[in-house]
C-alpha cells in the first residue's frame, strides 16, 4: 500500500528584490526535504521559528508550489464531489475566519466551491458542527460572537467538512490560551479515532506533540535533522539539536532547565545558511567537518528507523 502523503526531495526558496540590474538573493526556506506518513498517523514537524516547518506545511495543503522536488497525496477513497484528500487548520483562529460571514457560510464555503446545493450544504454543516462540540444554532453567528476556542472548533469544522484523508494543522494551539489548549487538542485526538484522519501537525510545543505524534521530524534552516516515532525521540534523542530542544523543556518537579542545555545565539539567516551542516555555528559538537560537509540523513547507531543527519550522531 502506498503512503497516503509522500515528500519528494521538496525544496521551497524564494527570490527576494536585488538592486539595480542585480539579482536579489534566494531564500531557502525549505531544502530537499523527503518525508512520508500513512494513513491514520500523526506526524509532528518541530522546530525554532523560521525553521521551515509553516511553509512546508502550506506546500502540502497545495497553497505554495514546491521550487524542485514533489508532493503526492495518494488518497484511499476516490474523489468525489466536495471532497478533498488535504485540508488546513491556520493558526490564528480569529483571522482565519471571515467576520462578515455567518458560521454557516465559512464551514460550508468548500462545499459551496465544490458545487453542492444548499439543502446538502446545510445538512454537512449542521454534522460538522456536532462533531466539534457546536450547537447546531451556531450555524446562524458570526465569528465575533465566540471565544477563540469556539473559533477554533469552527476552523476544525470547516477543515473537516470537505471530508479530508490528511489535516494540515499549523500551530493549532498557539493563539489559545492554555486553559482550552488541552480541549482543543483531546478534540482532535478524538476526530482521529473516530474518522481515522491522518495530522501534518506544526509545533514548536513538545508537550503538545508527544501526546498527539505518532513520529517526530525535527527541522532547522529548512533541512530535517532528525526523523523518528515519538517514543523513540522522547527517550533516546540522537541529533545535538533535538536534544537542546527536549532540554530546554520546563519539567515539573525536576527543578529548572539542565543549565548549558538552551540553544546559543540565534537560528542563521536562509539567505545564507552556513556550509556544511547547518547546524554547526551553534552545535557543541561540531568539528572541522561539520562546516564543509552536509550530513546524510542516516540511522543512528543501532536504531535504524531512527534517522539523524549528524556527523557525530548517539
Amino acid at each position: 500500500m502506498k503512503p497516503l502523503l509522500e515528500i519528494n526531495d521538496v525544496s521551497i526558496h524564494f527570490g527576494m528584490r536585488g538592486g539595480l540590474f542585480q539579482a536579489g538573493p534566494t531564500l531557502r526556506a525549505v531544502d530537499n526535504v523527503s518525508l512520508s506518513m500513512n494513513k491514520g498517523e500523526t506526524l509532528a514537524i518541530v522546530g525554532e521559528s523560521g525553521s521551515g516547518k509553516s511553509t512546508l506545511g502550506y506546500a502540502v495543503a497545495g497553497l505554495r508550489p514546491p521550487t524542485k522536488g514533489s508532493i503526492q497525496i495518494n488518497p484511499a477513497r476516490p474523489h468525489s464531489s466536495g471532497r478533498d484528500p488535504v485540508q488546513i487548520i491556520f493558526q490564528d483562529p480569529f483571522s482565519a475566519l471571515d467576520p462578515r460571514m455567518t458560521v454557516e457560510t465559512i464551514v460550508a464555503e468548500p462545499l459551496r466551491l465544490a458545487g453542492v446545493d444548499l439543502s446538502n450544504r446545510r445538512m454537512r454543516v449542521t454534522e460538522v458542527l456536532e462533531q466539534v462540540g457546536m450547537p447546531a444554532d451556531a450555524a446562524h453567528r458570526y465569528p465575533h460572537q465566540f471565544s477563540g476556542g469556539q473559533r477554533q472548533r469552527l476552523a476544525i469544522a470547516r477543515a473537516l467538512i470537505g471530508d479530508p484523508e490528511l489535516i494540515v494543522a499549523d500551530e493549532p494551539l498557539s493563539a489559545l490560551d492554555v486553559s482550552i489548549q488541552s480541549r482543543i487538542l483531546n478534540l482532535m485526538g478524538d476526530i482521529r479515532e473516530k474518522l481515522g484522519i491522518s495530522y501534518f501537525f506544526i509545533s514548536h510545543d513538545f508537550g503538545v506533540v508527544r501526546h498527539l505524534a505518532d513520529r517526530v521530524a525535527v527541522l532547522y534552516l529548512g533541512r530535517i535533522m532528525e526523523v523518528a516515532d515519538a517514543d523513540d525521540i522522547f527517550a533516546t534523542p540522537s541529533h545535538p539539536y533535538t536534544q537542546a530542544l527536549l532540554a530546554a523543556v520546563p519539567r515539573i518537579g525536576r527543578g529548572r532547565r539542565l543549565r548549558g542545555s538552551a540553544l546559543k545565539g540565534e537560528i542563521p539567516t536562509p539567505l545564507n545558511p552556513p556550509s556544511g551542516c547547518v547546524f554547526h555555528t551553534r552545535c557543541p559538537r561540531a568539528t572541522a567537518i561539520c562546516s564543509t560537509e552536509r550530513p546524510e540523513l542516516l540511522p543512528a547507531p543501532g536504531r535504524s528507523g531512527q534517522l539523524s543527519a549528524c556527523h557525530h550522531k548517539d
